[in-house]
């Protein structure tokens, strides 16, 4: 399953991403996020290994996070491992002088239940993006 999703942020490009490559910036607009550690590789650069814990409704999900580029300031693309779930997310970040345009391209693979899930509901996993989306919006318009 692949889908795209965007979002305009009221902040630079520059200051946006300033903010969005802060690990320790996380758990300040991801609510579901529980923990967040480095495994390996240099962090923040490609190949970096992190270990993600959030909450799903009353589930905890373990995801391994691995930086597969980082080509700032215009993209920086990551997979989440989970189980029975591989997720791609390229990152696309446009200057627009006080504005940055935020585009998402998405890309789920999933086995077990979580393919019928992905089959039967693929709109609950764009809302779970654009509701990560609207999160981090409103915590960079704060800053």
């Amino acid at each position: 399953m692949k889908y795209t999703t965007t979002i305009d942020i009221n902040v630079p490009r520059d200051r946006m991403l300033e903010l969005f490559d802060s690990s320790e910036n996380l758990f300040k607009w991801q609510d579901c996020l529980v923990s967040f550690d480095h495994v390996s590789g240099e962090p923040g650069q490609v190949g970096a290994t992190s270990r993600m814990v959030q909450t799903m409704g009353k589930k905890e999900i373990v995801m391994i996070e691995t930086i597969t580029e980082r080509n700032f300031p215009n993209s920086f693309s990551c997979t989440y491992e989970a189980d029975g779930v591989w997720n791609l997310v390229d990152n696309h970040f446009h200057d627009r002088g006080d504005t940055t345009h935020w585009v998402m391209d998405t890309e789920f693979r999933c086995t077990g239940m979580m393919k019928v899930m992905c089959w039967l509901m693929p709109f609950m996993f764009k809302k779970e993006s654009l509701k990560f989306m609207n999160q981090f919006k409103t915590f960079a318009e704060q800053q």
